[in-house]
């Protein structure tokens, strides 16, 4: 006896782990968005790298105002030597140290938000 079966009432269960579901209201948390590599999580990642880029391209104008003219100094004072090391040694030196403390800051004030803005809440 031969029974056959009609495709319709055939029923396939599958089962396996659930499945990520979004939330209805459409509104994503920015650190899933980062993890999944979405356009908005790349969006949010390009954001933190302008900004401390930004920092990194204000620091360096800086320091090239502080130094470059450093040479048309020194080369428009004949014999000064001395001077030349006194501003190398000393006088440079503490605007070197600020400057790399407000980039210091500035960076880290970037990434403070930056978490800030992805976080769970």
């Amino acid at each position: 006896m031969t029974v056959s079966q009609d495709p319709g009432e055939r029923r396939v269960t599958v089962t396996g782990p659930p499945r990520r579901t979004r939330r209805a209201s459409g509104h994503h948390r920015p650190r899933t968005e980062i993890d999944e590599q979405t356009t908005l999580g790349h969006t949010y990642v390009r954001s933190l790298m302008r900004s401390q880029l930004r920092a990194g391209l204000a620091a360096l104008a800086v320091l090239g105002l502080l130094v470059g003219p450093l040479p048309l100094l020194f080369a428009a004072l004949p014999d000064a030597r001395r001077l030349e090391w006194a501003v190398l040694g000393f006088g440079l030196y503490a605007p070197l140290v600020l400057l790399a403390r407000w980039y210091v800051r500035r960076a880290e004030r970037n990434e403070r938000d930056f978490v800030r803005l992805v976080e769970d809440r």
